[in-house]
């Protein structure tokens, strides 16, 4: 939808518009989505029945608010969303730097227009898209940087101190009319966080001992992580007391969220190369996260990002296309690609100190449980008789990551069952390759429940009685 054309002061009048607040704005879209019972947050998964009633909430009760939760929780891509439930298009004062609503600006050089052109004023248009405003709070964050400072180029233009228009305005005032975002708020110097007190109580800023005080219209929203309140830093008490709602994010709880995260984050198709991960490969890597999230091995403090499972079924497809390169075979991941997410996933994760040079070691065994646990959820009761019988008098069969689909295949020979099994993993249209990964799924599953034997050499891996 194209911006109103409406673009003076007069014609805005006749038009009907009617001047809401940002919060009002986002407190009647929201309603109007939940009576229609469209998501409030489209993107965000695993919170339906936690964290978004309380957003919504903190929402309707125009409370500024703090996502407060792990790393790899989502907390931004939450707050991004809420950015949805404003107006698609608002009117502004032409030029304005802080987006004045031309029935009521604020600014000292939006008053003396409107003083001067009146029903003339100039009006624009901004979409939604454009009043989000977002810092990453770091130690060497100023004052300056969130509200503003005196700008040496105008005072040099001619233009005495103390004149407002000498002012520089921060990313904070810039994004009046909409919704600021502080990302890691504990990092932010307690002094600077001050500068913040008034912007959340008072709904003002005042820039360095000009007497200004622009009354602001903007939902501000912070996140944080727990340990952040006592190491790296902490959200001073003042602070804390003015926000509205603190929120507490987690991660997914259910594995079928875990799941739909991975498959809705994931690059797991490819433009030049199509490219098939297998349900039961993506379910290995859900289940890995979470064993590695529940180690003891691991840090808990620092928690196990859902960044974490969706680079591990990346570097999986990237090992399919890798190997569909060199064979010339259709790229489809099977289990001999598992292993390389072990090394490439190792920085993702945050160990206690008594597992130092054990990381690949740990890793590597909870991988290994993690697809014995996808074997037993997924085939506990199939007969595989038939695929094991083909090892029956000593037969082996060689696999690796770059062992095409159709030569395991030729090697393997006729399983008898084959059907059955890839019924049971959800493979409707079969083909080499998935009928290549359901089998290397199911003789890993009996490797790891004793039934068949398995030596690896390099990239190269040899099942056998």
């Amino acid at each position: 939808m194209s911006a109103p054309e409406t673009n003076t002061l007069a014609a805005l009048r006749e038009s009907g518009h009617l001047h809401k607040t940002v919060k009002a704005e986002i407190r009647d879209n929201l309603l109007v989505r939940l009576a229609s019972g469209e998501p409030s947050f489209p993107g965000i998964l695993g919170y339906e029945e936690t964290v978004v009633p309380e957003v919504e909430r903190a929402l309707l009760a125009g409370h500024d608010l703090v996502l407060l939760g792990e790393r790899g929780q989502g907390k931004t891509r939450m707050i991004r969303t809420i950015t949805g439930l404003l107006d698609e298009w608002t009117p502004v004062i032409t030029g304005c730097e802080i987006n004045d609503h031309p029935y009521a600006p604020v600014c000292v050089r939006c008053k003396q227009v409107v003083a001067a052109q009146g029903e003339q004023t100039p009006v624009s248009w901004k979409h939604r898209s454009e009043r989000y405003g977002e810092k990453l709070a770091t130690p060497d964050t100023s004052v300056g940087d969130l509200i503003g400072d005196v700008d040496p180029i105008k005072v040099a233009e001619g233009r005495t101190l103390g004149d407002p228009e000498t002012v520089h305005y921060g990313l904070v005032p810039r994004t009046n009319r909409g919704v600021f975002s502080v990302n890691e708020l504990p990092d932010l110097a307690e002094r600077n966080q001050v500068a913040l007190l008034n912007v959340l109580e008072e709904r003002d800023i005042q820039v360095r001992g000009y007497t200004l005080r622009l009354p602001l219209d903007l939902l501000l929203i912070a996140s944080a992580n727990p340990e952040d309140y006592t190491n790296r830093g902490r959200i001073i008490t003042p602070l804390k007391d003015r926000f509205g709602a603190e929120v507490r994010t987690h991660y997914p709880i259910d594995l079928s969220h875990e799941l739909d995260l991975i498959r809705q984050e994931a690059l797991l198709q490819w433009e030049s190369t199509p490219v098939v991960v297998p349900d039961h490969l993506l379910e290995i890597v859900a289940r890995w996260t979470r064993l590695v999230r529940e180690s003891p091995q691991v840090d808990q403090r620092s928690g196990v990002s859902a960044r974490f499972a969706i680079a591990a079924a990346e570097t999986i497809s990237a090992s399919a296309v890798r190997r569909a390169a060199v064979t010339g075979e259709s790229a489809v991941a099977r289990v001999c690609d598992l292993p390389s997410v072990v090394p490439a996933s190792r920085g993702k994760v945050e160990f206690e100190a008594a597992e130092e040079g054990r990381e690949l070691e740990v890793l590597d065994h909870l991988l290994r449980k993690a697809t014995a646990d996808t074997f037993r959820a997924n085939l506990a009761g199939l007969d595989l008789s038939g695929l094991q019988g083909r090892f029956e008098d000593g037969g082996i069969l060689e696999t690796g990551d770059l062992v095409p689909a159709a030569q395991l295949l030729a090697d393997l020979g006729t399983v008898p069952g084959l059907s059955q099994l890839l019924q049971r993993l959800g493979v409707e249209e079969e083909s080499p390759g998935l009928a290549a990964a359901g089998l290397e799924f199911a003789m890993e599953g009996l490797h790891l429940n004793r039934r068949l034997s398995k030596d690896s050499v390099g990239h190269r891996t040899v099942y056998g009685r």
